[in-house]
């Protein structure tokens, strides 16, 4: 392969007069010249301080020749350069002095990394609580200024979080019915009581698997579109615009979406047991129960405290979730990646929650006697 022009005519050289070291360099000195003469170059400036670059058998430079000059001998005179070659020159100091090069990176270390991330996670935990802080003294002003909450947003937003999710709902619903029958079945048949599928199945349905599903769907379809959504406005500063004009962006942006999860999450969890019912009374009769036995035990066992807990558990899920994405939404940094964190920050933070919730509402309906 024959070599381009710049790498057959292109030289550096370090040579020894009177008064110190001086840098000669000839030919054509571009881009891929550059890159070929990186290590002679610096390999050369090694030992006694360069005092000048010799230009004179220069024939052309760009920036990457010049930037190579500049870093072998910063601060070395330049004598015998072209005009076009020291304007070139000129250009290249001016910049590097302006964007000085990164450093190194800084050594790891763990216990400053533990500390980096423990500050962190306080400035978080304060930012949250300021952002709650704020969703409670907009619901007050809501309550004595009811025109502040737009209603048909918070209808558009019944729409995407309710309506919407029926489908997915309905069917995740029905197969987790079947799926809790065929397996609550096996275990029970060994003591011949699988007629008591139904009351398993039931229980667990209405006090803590609909709407802990429920909670898991809205935080995965909606929760994210929170997010994202409020994220995009972030990122293009539309929110600070928002502000700017005066408009409260907690009324505007956050109080609809919260208003609407909670609207939406015991219908959502409502539809999940009504579907899983429905799917484990098909069960049931492939295994030879009819829908009079299974009526008969649903009757018997479940009560209408199991069902308004749960429902009661879904409305608060709604509201953690809501709040999480649009938390997540609000706080999304600059840059591409910004959406994408804040999704997935607003899906990863709303399954935590809505599990740890339903931990201390188990606890807490434990020892109520509920």
């Amino acid at each position: 392969m024959n070599a381009s022009p710049g790498e057959a005519t292109a030289r550096i050289e370090a040579l020894t007069e009177q008064g110190g070291r001086v840098l000669r360099a000839s030919g054509r000195l571009d881009t891929a010249a550059a890159a070929r003469l990186w290590p002679v170059a610096m390999k050369a400036a090694e030992g006694e301080p360069i005092i000048a670059i010799d230009l004179g058998g220069l024939e052309a430079i760009d920036s990457a020749g010049a930037v190579l000059l500049l870093t072998a001998a910063p601060g070395a005179e330049l004598r015998g350069a072209p005009d076009q070659a020291a304007a070139v020159l000129e250009r290249t100091r001016k910049a590097l002095e302006t964007i000085p090069p990164p450093g190194p990176p800084p050594p790891w270390h763990p216990i400053t990394a533990i500390g980096r991330a423990t500050v962190g996670k306080i400035h978080d935990g304060i930012a949250g609580i300021a952002f709650i802080g704020e969703a409670l003294v907009t619901i007050a002003r809501v309550a004595t200024r009811p025109r502040l909450l737009r209603l048909s947003d918070v209808l558009r937003h019944l729409d995407e979080v309710g309506t919407r999710a029926f489908p997915l709902t309905l069917l995740l619903g029905f197969l987790i019915g079947i799926i809790l029958a065929y397996q609550s079945s096996i275990p029970l048949r060994r003591f011949g009581a699988e007629v008591f599928v139904p009351n398993l199945v039931g229980i667990s349905l209405l006090r803590e698997l609909g709407p802990l599903l429920a909670g898991v769907v809205l935080a995965g379809r909606t929760g994210s579109a929170f997010a994202a959504e409020l994220g995009t406005m972030t990122v293009n500063e539309e929110v600070d615009a928002l502000k700017i004009m005066g408009v409260d962006a907690t009324a505007m942006l956050v109080l609809p979406r919260l208003v609407a999860a909670t609207l939406a999450m015991p219908v959502l969890a409502m539809l999940m047991n009504v579907a899983g019912l429905a799917g484990m009374t098909l069960i049931m009769g492939t295994l030879g129960y009819p829908w009079a036995s299974v009526q008969s035990q649903l009757q018997q066992w479940l009560s209408l405290q199991d069902l308004a807990g749960g429902l009661f558990k879904a409305a608060c899920f709604g509201l953690v979730i809501a709040g999480i994405g649009c938390r997540a939404g609000l706080s999304a940094g600059r840059g591409p990646r910004a959406v994408g964190d804040a999704a997935t920050a607003a899906v990863v933070g709303g399954i935590v929650a809505i599990v740890v919730m339903d931990g201390i509402f188990a606890v807490l309906f434990f020892r109520m006697g509920i």
